[in-house]
């Protein structure tokens, strides 16, 4: 205390050497908070039963004079911050017990008063088979259950009994997260549950980074539209205290069925890996290896996220390696490229080749030619075949196709706004299965407006034009340096990545049409859906390519 009165006259003593008028500086008086009482309701109490009605509920108000703040600290482990001093508390440990309730009240400058009462009630409710699957017995370890469909979702929370028990808006799939760093730590989580006696404990291991909801970013100084992964401390052991559910999906008719109808509520903010500001969840179902639990978002009581854990953390197989080189081109002679390999797609094509892109291709020589080593695929800005700007699309249709492999190319990029290089494949049986169900795998994309931007992405049904399943990441230097730019297509998955930096990836599988034939493209369009306005002092550029090579 008598170091803050001492700043406090330092201070004035400062403004009023300097001071260059007479203001009434006021600081506000330090009191501590008096007449600090707390009450207590039990819930159902009556003579009856004098220790309530069985459901552990007590109704407490702490009140006192020049308070700013009220803390209550609970003897079961647990504690919360109330600044209006109600709230209600449930007792969740089985039978009749007395609790001790410390209310802290904080009053101006941070002074403190606290007193203490004690509390008998009576909680009736107990789910010992799920204390029992979530440690045990003693401790246990629990993970997402990544492999699994649908092991993150979110559905609808009202009271349609016919939808609010499922994720009914959206599904991960298998390892869905893995396939980008701004979410990948979510498979990253271990949860720890241990019993201490009669009390569960919890602790979450976040690898140092949590996936959160973007609608809470910024509790880790984060911003933007997109969930991602943020440096967060989840460290801390959590008090779990069970209870009854109470969700709109204990009123459905079939209530029984689909929900267990217990609630896991964690202390201090306790959360199951993914952010999205709820610390209570129902367990809709668990069993010894398995749990699925489900929670309200915070701020948002429109929508429930489902939630699915396993004992065993899935492992994700690695990207098929593919190490016989069946097919290449190191564009080592000089000319015009191999037409035992190439061939091209010329004209202005269908509305712009369907992206109201702004070039004319063509197989002039000025646009593109083998020289020094290297493919060079030139933009120009010149009058051509009805456009303003000439460029080349090469393709090995017809010339050479296939499925799964390894494709590697190495290639430095144009730069200039509206520049729109692209190195990527299309399903072979696009005649018979027109886009978008003959499938296309962009390889790499990148666009003059957002310069050292890699996009990788793939179009199927249902992800077809500014739909597409697509990932991106910045890379330096793509059009002063060469990098090499890979996929490797498998069975299970195709996954891109630039000099071994993942970039994006997708599970395959039969219901996808990336399992037939497919053939390369190389080009350079202007402008179009992706490449946009044009930069009106663009002369050319050139994408350069190094040597392309395919492996199986």
């Amino acid at each position: 205390m008598r170091k803050i009165i001492i700043n406090i006259v330092s201070v004035l003593t400062i403004l009023l050497m300097v001071g260059c008028q007479e203001d009434d500086l006021k600081f506000g008086n330090l009191q501590a908070p008096t007449n600090l009482v707390i009450k207590a309701e039990v819930v159902g109490k009556s003579d009856a039963d004098p220790n309530g009605d069985g459901s552990g509920l007590v109704k407490l108000v702490a009140t006192a004079n020049n308070v700013i703040s009220y803390k209550y600290v609970f003897s079961d482990g647990t504690s919360a911050n109330v600044p209006s001093g109600k709230m209600e508390k449930r007792f969740t440990k089985p039978g009749l017990n007395t609790y001790t309730v410390t209310v802290i009240a904080t009053g101006t400058g941070g002074i403190e008063t606290n007193t203490s009462i004690d509390v008998t009630v009576q909680s009736d409710f107990s789910d010992p088979e799920a204390v029992a699957f979530l440690t045990g017995g003693t401790s246990k370890k629990w993970y997402w259950s990544a492999s699994e469909p649908g092991h993150l979702g979110v559905g609808q929370n009202d009271g349609d009994a016919t939808k609010n028990y499922f994720p009914n808006y959206y599904t991960a799939g298998p390892f869905e997260k893995a396939a980008s760093p701004a979410s990948s730590c979510l498979y990253d989580n271990v949860l720890t549950f241990s019993l201490d006696g009669d009390v569960v404990k919890y602790q979450l291991d976040n690898g140092g980074s949590t996936f959160f909801n973007s609608s809470f970013s910024s509790i880790a100084g984060g911003s933007g539209p997109d969930d991602a992964c943020l440096a967060y401390d989840a460290s801390g052991t959590k008090i779990v205290s069970l209870s009854p559910s109470e969700s709109v999906v204990m009123n459905n008719p079939d209530h029984l069925t689909q929900t267990r109808g217990t609630a896991i509520n964690f202390s201090d903010g306790g959360f199951m890996g993914y952010y999205i500001g709820q610390s209570t969840y129902e367990i809709i179902s668990i069993t010894a290896n398995r749990m699925v639990v489900r929670a309200v978002m915070g701020g948002n009581p429109a929508l429930a996220w489902y939630h699915i854990f396993t004992t065993t953390k899935p492992t994700q197989a690695p990207p098929a390696d593919y190490t016989k080189l069946v097919w290449f081109d190191e564009f080592n002679t000089d000319g015009a490229p191999d037409a035992t390999k190439w061939n091209y797609d010329l004209g202005r094509g269908d509305s712009g080749w369907g992206n109201n892109e702004e070039q004319n291709y063509t197989n002039s020589a000025t646009n593109v030619i083998v020289q020094g080593g290297n493919l060079k695929i030139t933009a120009k800005k010149e009058a051509s075949g009805g456009a303003n700007y000439s460029s080349t699309r090469l393709k090995t249709d017809g010339k050479f196709k296939f499925t799964y492999g390894k494709v590697e190319i190495k290639a430095k990029l144009p730069t200039g706004v509206g520049t729109w290089p692209a190195i990527w494949m299309l399903g072979s049986n696009y005649a018979t299965k027109p886009w978008p169900a003959c499938g296309e795998i962009d390889i790499m994309e990148h666009v003059g407006k957002n310069q050292n931007v890699i996009l990788s992405t793939l179009h199927y049904p249902g992800h077809s034009g500014g739909q597409g399943n697509t990932g991106s990441k910045t890379i330096p230097n793509v059009s002063t340096e060469f990098h090499v730019y890979k996929t490797v297509w498998s069975p299970a998955s195709v996954t891109t990545f630039v000099d071994d930096v993942q970039i994006h990836s997708v599970p395959n599988d039969g219901s996808l049409p990336f399992n037939s034939d497919f053939f390369l493209i190389l080009n350079v369009a202007m402008g179009g859906n992706l490449g946009g306005n044009i930069d009106p002092a663009f002369t050319q550029s050139s994408m350069e390519v190094d040597y392309i090579r395919v492996y199986q």
